[in-house]
């Protein structure tokens, strides 16, 4: 059998072919106009197709703020959205959702990171540590994962990037290879089967019937950083097909955190017919990362670019080869649309720590769904129901370390996971521009650990979830760009395979004794999308029974295990307005200066813990503040400053005793895109501020618990990208 890497060599040869096809393919589509807004959920027009009735269509059939659009505004494929019409379907949810145009970080920016993406999301914790790894949470979830990622589910066009147990990471996402990006927080991401507080992100590629979807673009900047992206895509009769790749250097800001990746992503759709569309995916990533590590507070803010000394001994390293294919097929029938398909990823981890890790992992799965719009008795009603089904297995082995070499074998054993979600969502129009939304997830999930390395005990185990997630809101359209929503929510998250506790003074839990954790969520507010002025303002609370957390520690590393009773509960603000317009452009010209803000209250706490009272819980900052101020131009001209400000240390362990430092770090881009050509430079953290820009967590800290991240220094990068 083949290796992934050689596999992933055939495929990339098979891509080259795909690139050729797509390039000799007519493209003939006008380029959509960017406004650059941030990242809210509400336009004025809200639905691609309109909704069909065989008999006569009462007054208040039709919601105002839900207008019907014309033939001629349902474009391309019917399976694959565009920005707009992802927005349009996303503002159905009564609940903290968002969609991120690429057009607004990706010619901008270096966006070398999922936080370049999603930093202008309210509600969202994003700090790189190395490389591309990244601590993510939403509404304080993953607080207890001191590396890879929990609570939030990813996804790539739909397909799973975390592996079947639950686990994420952030190295197989390339932020050049997207058109839109969508969040939903918390049981908003009820769609997708997501169990969990944080909820569930997916990244869309584009197709070949999207505009200018042929580009290629070089960045380059400090650090050893360069990056050179390209990708081709049309149309001929009834196919089309998209090719990106890129290929990405550098040596990193602090040491022994160099790395290089090579990521493809590609399509090729098939129509049968307007009403009938199947679409293929693939997607190859190499990438191969040494890791600095967690460092002491002195360390982080006096030494930032010092790794940590066991990480450079021992040649750390997370090194990932992965496939990912699926399909997906629509078909519309008149007011009902079904869409279904499958997956399978075969990822091989590389990960020499202080054990060297050998995991392959092998998860497949499909899904089936469907959405009926339709007027019931003078009634709107929306119906979406479906299924999904996430199955896996890693064959995981784990040896000695030797100097960042394999030595003997300490542990071996196979994991299997099982996920199968079913989900009811309906939205009924009792007023013409109000809607009473209902719903529930049923989740069953079962893990299987056969240990095959016994020596040191047989660590076998099984264990089965049945969780109902039950969901209740509404949705008020105000007008067509206002919206105000409320929801309660129930969500559950499955422990994975690394949840347990064991160590010297610390009681042996095993995963198989690890509860799920339990969440209800109650949710209110409101968002608008207007030429001058959005917004996003959400206020939500979440009584959390049996949270993951890490309340016992060994070695420094956290044992996970269940918390009685903690609340999560914070203020969710976003604003992007035209302050002032028409400053110095003459002559029929235009310009504005525009702000773009971004702030997060959090408070999350133990609550009347047994241990650890009502103590804040460690890992997130309490206020997280990002804004930039950009004046543009008319032809495409943009220069400005942004900032990212923590004024309130937070804490990294659950005892608060060790906190991090407040600071606040600022940066200057400018650049022009007239539409066809981009270029751009910008500088961040131009004070060159040492600071700590995440935490590990931990039970109980002292001075020297080796725990931050620091944040990198004063940077520049610039880089041009043309597309047609």
């Amino acid at each position: 059998m083949f290796s992934v890497s050689r596999r992933a060599r055939s495929i990339l040869l098979a891509s080259a072919s795909l690139a050729a096809f797509t390039a000799a393919c007519p493209h003939a589509r006008a380029q959509s106009a960017s406004q650059n807004l941030p990242a809210v959920t509400v336009e004025a027009e809200r639905q691609a197709r309109p909704v069909r009735n065989r008999g006569a269509k009462p007054a208040n059939a039709q919601p105002a703020a839900i207008p019907a659009a014309s033939a001629a505004t349902a474009p391309g494929p019917i399976g694959a959205k565009t920005a707009d019409q992802a927005r349009q379907d996303i503002a159905h949810t009564p609940g903290g959702v968002a969609v991120i145009a690429a057009e607004d970080y990706k010619t901008t920016s270096v966006a070398n990171t999922i936080k370049d993406v999603l930093q202008y999301v309210p509600g969202v914790f994003a700090q790189p540590k190395w490389g591309d790894d990244t601590r993510l949470s939403i509404r304080g979830s993953s607080l207890s994962r001191n590396f890879h990622l929990r609570g939030v589910q990813l996804y790539m066009d739909g397909i799973p990037i975390n592996t079947s147990d639950g686990y994420g990471d952030f190295q197989e996402i390339d932020p050049t290879a997207y058109k839109y990006v969508e969040v939903f927080k918390g049981a908003n991401a009820l769609q997708f089967g997501a169990n969990s507080l944080g909820g569930a992100i997916n990244f869309v590629t584009p197709t070949g019937r999207d505009a200018s979807v042929n580009t290629a673009a070089i960045d380059m900047g400090s650090f050893g950083y360069r990056r050179f992206q390209a990708s081709v895509g049309g149309a001929s009769g009834p196919w089309d097909a998209f090719f990106t790749a890129s290929n990405q250097q550098s040596d990193g800001f602090r040491d022994h955190s160099d790395g290089h990746s090579t990521r493809a992503s590609g399509n090729i759709g098939y129509q049968f017919s307007p009403d009938f569309e199947t679409r293929f995916y693939i997607n190859v990533n190499d990438v191969r990362q040494r890791i600095p590590g967690t460092v002491s507070r002195d360390s982080a803010l006096n030494s930032p670019q010092t790794a940590a000394p066991a990480n450079v001994s021992m040649d750390q390293q997370r090194n990932i080869d992965t496939v990912r294919i699926g399909n997906k097929t629509t078909i519309r029938f008149d007011a009902t649309t079904v869409e279904f398909g499958a997956f399978g990823v075969d990822r091989h981890l590389m990960h020499p720590i202080f054990q060297w890790l050998d995991y392959q992992y092998n998860d497949y799965g499909g899904f089936a769904k469907v959405t009926d719009d339709r007027v019931i008795g003078g009634y709107r009603n929306r119906l979406i129901a479906g299924v999904n089904l996430i199955n896996g297995s890693i064959d995981n082995k784990q040896y000695a370390n030797n100097g960042g070499t394999k030595g003997a074998l300490l542990s071996s054993s196979v994991d299997k996971s099982k996920n199968t979600s079913v989900y009811l969502e309906d939205s009924f129009y009792f007023l013409p521009t109000v809607a009473a939304i209902g719903g529930t997830q049923f989740l069953y999930a079962t893990r299987n650990r056969r240990d095959r390395f016994l020596s040191n005990g047989d660590q076998s185990g099984a264990t089965e979830f049945n969780l109902w997630s039950p969901k209740a809101g509404l949705l008020w359209d105000v007008d067509p760009t206002w919206q105000v929503f409320g929801n309660i929510s129930r969500s559950a998250e499955v422990p994975s395979f690394g949840e347990s506790a064991m160590g010297p003074g610390i009681p042996t839990i095993p995963f198989t004794s690890i509860r799920p954790q339990r969440a209800t969520t109650y949710e209110i507010g409101t968002r608008g999308r207007r030429p001058d002025l959005t917004w996003e303002l959400t206020a939500y609370r979440a009584n959390i029974n049996d949270e993951l957390l890490c309340l016992y520690s060994a070695f420094g590393n956290c044992n996970v295990t269940n918390a009685d009773k903690t609340v999560h509960q914070g203020i969710e603000a976003g604003l992007g307005a035209a302050v002032f317009k028409n400053v110095f452009a003459r002559g029929g010209e235009t310009d504005k200066i525009w702000l773009n803000l971004a702030y997060t209250y959090n408070d999350f706490r133990f609550d009347n813990d047994a241990t650890f009272g009502n103590n804040q819980l460690p890992g997130a900052p309490r206020h997280f503040l990002r804004a930039e101020v950009l004046y543009k131009h008319g032809n495409g001209f943009y220069i400005g400053p942004n900032v990212e400000w923590v004024p309130q240390a937070y804490y990294a362990d659950s005892a608060n005793t060790l906190a991090t430092e407040a600071y606040a770090v600022w940066g200057l881009k400018a650049g022009v895109d007239d539409g066809k050509y981009s270029i751009y430079l910008e500088a961040r953290n131009i004070a060159n501020t040492a600071y700590i820009a995440s935490s590990a967590i931990i039970d109980r800290a002292t001075a020297s618990s080796p725990l931050f991240e620091p944040g990198t220094g004063r940077a520049v990068y610039a880089g041009m990208r043309v597309k047609w």
